[in-house]
Parts: structure tokens; C-alpha cells; sequence
């Protein structure tokens, strides 16, 4: 048996990973996408469909922390 290699770790990217989660508006609102639409559809009512396909925004105190990721 040789010798055990280590595995190289790779850094967690926030910026990319934000931007392609989050929206922000031209007035500065923070917005996201709804949890629960991925799968298992057929037992949700088309209103509450309806209702996860709009965009959430997202309350102050995680929204300046996500422009500040983003440089904004």
C-alpha cells in the first residue's frame, strides 16, 4: 500500500454562489426565490403554485449582509 494522499480543499465562492440565488432591484430590495417547488407538485394546489412562483424579498437584516457579499 502507498502512501495516503490529501485531498486539496477547495474555498466556498459566495459571490458566485448569491448571484445566481438573489435578485437586487434598483431601489435596493433583496429578492429570492420560494423553497417547496421542485418536486412533488401534483398534490399542490395550482393557488399555492401560483404563490411559489413569485419572488420573496428578503428581510433587512440578511439583505445588507448579502450586498455586502456582493459589493453593493
Amino acid at each position: 500500500m502507498g502512501k495516503l494522499r490529501k485531498m486539496k480543499k477547495t474555498k466556498v465562492k459566495y459571490r458566485n454562489l448569491i448571484t445566481k440565488r438573489i435578485k437586487v432591484t434598483k431601489n435596493g430590495k433583496v429578492l429570492r426565490r420560494r423553497a417547496f417547488r421542485r418536486h412533488l407538485n401534483a398534490k399542490k394546489s395550482k393557488k399555492r403554485l401560483a404563490n411559489l412562483k413569485k419572488m420573496k424579498r428578503v428581510n433587512n437584516t440578511m439583505a445588507k449582509r448579502l450586498k455586502k457579499y456582493l459589493g453593493k
